[in-house]
């Protein structure tokens, strides 16, 4: 693994370049912010009315109509949500400069072809490896995110520099670039945001949690041993990596892991897992994405309705409550 920092990376590839954010969200926001307190040229393009108009200038952003803000650049960033990106680039392309740099921050649409860039543009993508908030909260105490780096296409010769350029303004080389593919990035993150992180993880707390109810548990105390104590486990993974967190756990909470977690993570997960990146290399999700997209987001709508009606949230606001009240 060859890791990239700020010393290792020139940004006079973005020096007297505009870069347009299209996209203002979690991920849009933070980007806008940083290239903007990093001295790069900065507009945010908005559609007509947009809400975040007034967010955007409050915050000291140019902004722009999506066209006008799109034609003015010498980079482009596509950080609007994936499933609509098909729509937003056929909208914004006639607009876009010859031989202009299209950028991304997740490799999904070009890897599954949501995306058909046109044959003039250089494609890159810069992924920093977390949410927006934090990667702007980062930028704020001097620190940075890592990230992911890719070139897809490079039609200038200078599309590399561009894509390190722009990972610096972020504040990523400060922690460190990491070189990728649109198809790794994509394939990795799909993968683990279901059977992992945003997927498995959640899904085994509330398994677990209602394991503890069914068998007697008061909702809250379940809540405190199944959930509560995630932060603090994430935390000593974060600081001394899963080894290192065994090593600083109790006895009896190291051997009921070294117990315990075979008999939840057995070959039979493994192999679910397997087939959940197959499906997803297979554009299973990335179709399955567009279409929730299309249809106006039906089972999102109805996955948060349910978990906000949940027992295990319902535990959460009762001890919430008992906190604010201490």
């Amino acid at each position: 693994m060859n890791m990239l920092t700020d010393a290792d990376i020139d940004p006079a590839p973005l020096a007297g370049k505009r870069v347009a954010i299209i996209g203002y969200g979690n991920q849009g926001r933070a980007q806008a912010l940083n290239l903007h307190d990093s001295g790069i040229d900065v507009v945010v393009g908005l559609r007509g009315g947009s809400g975040s108009a007034a967010q955007a200038e409050a915050s000291g952003l140019a902004i722009a109509l999506l066209e006008d803000a799109v034609a003015s650049a010498d980079i482009v960033m596509l950080l609007a949500p994936d499933e609509i990106h098909a729509y937003l680039y056929h909208e914004i392309e006639p607009h876009l400069r010859d031989g202009a740099a299209l950028g991304f921050s997740h490799g999904l649409s070009i890897r599954f072809g949501f995306v058909e860039p046109r044959a003039d543009l250089d494609v890159f993508m810069v992924a920093p490896k977390g949410p927006g908030t934090a990667l702007r909260l980062l930028y704020t105490e001097g620190k940075g995110m890592i990230a992911l780096w890719a070139v897809e296409r490079d039609v200038s010769g200078n599309a590399e520099g561009i894509a390190l350029a722009y990972a610096r303004a972020l504040g990523c080389g400060r922690t460190g670039l990491i070189k990728s593919s649109f198809a790794e990035e994509a394939e990795a993150d799909l993968f683990n945001e279901q059977a992992v992180v945003w997927g498995g993880v959640p899904a085994l707390l509330e398994a677990g949690f209602e394991t503890l109810v069914a068998g007697g548990v008061s909702p809250e105390v379940a809540f405190l041993e199944c959930i509560g104590e995630l932060k603090l486990i994430a935390d000593l993974i974060e600081a001394r990596g899963i080894a290192g967190m065994r090593e600083a756990i109790s006895n009896t909470a190291e051997l009921g892991a070294v117990l315990g977690g075979p008999k939840i993570v057995d070959q039979a997960l493994r192999d679910r897992m397997a087939d959940i990146l197959n499906e997803v290399r297979a554009g299973k999700f990335a179709e399955a994405l567009r279409s929730e997209g299309d249809a106006g987001y039906p089972l999102l709508d109805k996955a948060r309705s349910e978990a906000r009606a949940s027992a295990v949230e319902q535990a959460r606001l009762k001890l919430k409550g008992v906190e604010r009240r201490s």
